[in-house]
């Protein structure tokens, strides 16, 4: 029996105090665009209350397909208020692949900037009520009515349903909980410094993403003020955060090599920025970027984070750490248990490599309509997403590598991560990824694919540059040059349309 004096955690229900402490506050900023905390609580109830008159229900799932935002966060604010949980979809999509999400997810009701009407009105989803971002939004929110019978909402309701990023299968969606993005905003203001009223967040990663959205929502929740862009200009952003009083961003490791590619004088105007936190996540952050980074924006700025989007964080290789520990994703964030386990479920001995589990109180609640997937990724209340690591003497975590993306030739386990590490020093190399592929001796071989600085790079070349660095079995002996890898609007490569592309 819940006590008398019991809330719920909810994101409406934080913007709400956030609106009652300081009505006037900024809440977020795009371009010339400001809303106020007062007009964001406004909006979000008016749209709830016009969703709940236009037939949603608690329990059903909305969809919004858009790029960044102010309205995307009135609609993962207002819709879970009338009890709809949003599917935040990647606008990237082609038609067939949104038409499967919207199918998946049984999204009755969708929400749209202009780019996107066209791409959901290509689905010829029969029954789909499409709101479009401009008129049609403003429109469904004027007429809302009044005094709606309002559902009652339980923190642990589903709050977003954000889909997979699919590098190695079908995207899934993983339903997030309402408290499960509260407490990680609880999270964040206890370890990052930037996540208090009184800061400024800049929201460059995509809101479909679980950190993309995640982090903003924590920013607004603790009363602070949100920077939005709708696409990543490195140049903008780094005059950003020199002159537009953030404190702090996150950012995927693309961002930071288009950075490093801008002309120097460009970079020197705006060095060493005056920011709190930099969180670094999405995709391994090789550790001669983080060489690059510490000079350039400050050794008291950078946290690598491990995290998904079904576990919430995980851990944070804090500032002062990043040098000292290479390659290494830090110690568990308060609240959190991690461990790495052999195949039969006992715990690895120091720098012995399994998988690695965690729990906490922000895990997912399983995968939409999968309770098989939901079942091989949870046990016993830990939670796996298939990585690979090892866990030092002092406790430190190193991803290793996916477990998917593993290559056993002759017998021996490679991991890919340990070798595009490496590559990744090379003066010659931009990006890398390295995969295994068929072979009828060794079962499989390994094979880099590289974006190379300036042409002229040979396998015989990298082969040279490894000796001595990794054991000669590790060496990838195939060579491919390509202009770019492909990766997902979340940064992560696509090894699956590698292998793909070298069958």
């Amino acid at each position: 029996m819940r006590p008398e004096s019991f809330r719920s955690l909810t994101f409406g229900g934080a913007i709400r105090a956030a609106a009652a402490r300081d009505p006037t506050k900024t809440a977020m900023i795009m371009t010339e665009r400001t809303t106020s905390f007062a007009a964001l609580a406004t909006r979000m109830d008016g749209l709830r209350d016009a969703a709940i008159a236009q037939g949603i229900r608690k329990g059903d799932v909305a969809a919004i397909l858009s790029r960044n935002c102010p309205e995307f966060i009135e609609v993962v604010a207002g819709l879970p208020e009338a009890g709809a949980m949003v599917a935040t979809i990647n606008p990237r999509l082609t038609p067939g692949e949104v038409r499967r999400t919207l199918e998946d997810c049984g999204a009755r009701l969708v929400f749209v900037d202009a780019v996107s009407k066209t791409l959901v009105q290509d689905t010829e989803l029969p029954g789909l009520t499409i709101i479009a971002f401009g008129e049609e939004y403003e429109q469904f929110l004027a007429d809302a009515p009044d005094n709606v019978e309002l559902p009652r909402i339980e923190e642990w309701d589903g709050w977003t349903l954000p889909y997979t990023s699919g590098t190695t299968g079908a995207p899934k969606g993983v339903v997030l909980s309402h408290r499960s993005r509260m407490l990680l905003g609880l999270i964040c203001a206890a370890e990052f410094g930037c996540f208090g009223p009184d800061d400024r967040f800049l929201c460059i990663a995509p809101f479909n993403h679980g950190g993309g959205m995640g982090f903003p929502a924590s920013a607004l929740a603790a009363g602070g003020s949100i920077e939005i862009l709708d696409k990543f200009e490195p140049e903008l952003v780094i005059e950003r955060l020199k002159c537009g009083g953030i404190t702090g961003t996150f950012m995927v490791p693309t961002h930071f090599q288009m950075i490093f590619a801008l002309p120097p004088e460009t970079l020197a105007q705006f060095e060493r920025p005056p920011i709190r936190s930099i969180l670094a996540n999405a995709a391994p952050l090789p550790q001669a970027m983080k060489e690059r980074i510490i000079p350039y924006f400050g050794d008291t700025v950078l946290h690598e984070l491990y995290a998904a989007t079904e576990t919430g964080l995980v851990c944070n290789l804090r500032p002062r750490d990043q040098l000292r520990k290479r390659s290494c994703v830090g110690t568990p964030f308060p609240h959190v248990e991690a461990e790495v386990r052999r195949d039969d479920g006992q715990v690895c001995a120091p720098d012995e490599v399994g998988e690695l589990w965690c729990r906490n109180p922000v895990l997912f609640s399983g995968y939409w309509n999968r309770p098989d997937e939901t079942a091989a990724a949870v046990r016993d209340g830990w939670v796996s997403v298939g990585d690979m690591a090892r866990r030092d003497a002092e406790g430190f975590l190193y991803i290793v590598d996916r477990k998917k993306d593993m290559v056993i030739s002759g017998g021996v386990n490679i991991y890919p991560r340990e070798i595009e590490e490496v590559l990744f020093a090379h003066p010659q190399i931009a990006d890398v990824a390295v995969i295994g592929v068929p072979d009828d001796t060794w079962g499989e071989r390994l094979k880099a694919f590289v974006v190379p600085r300036e042409p002229g790079l040979t396998a015989d070349a990298l082969s040279a540059f490894c000796a001595g660095k990794i054991a000669p079995f590790k060496i990838p002996r195939e060579l491919a040059l390509i202009d770019a890898l492909p990766r997902n609007a979340n940064g992560k490569v696509l090894k699956s349309e590698l292998r793909k592309a070298d069958a």
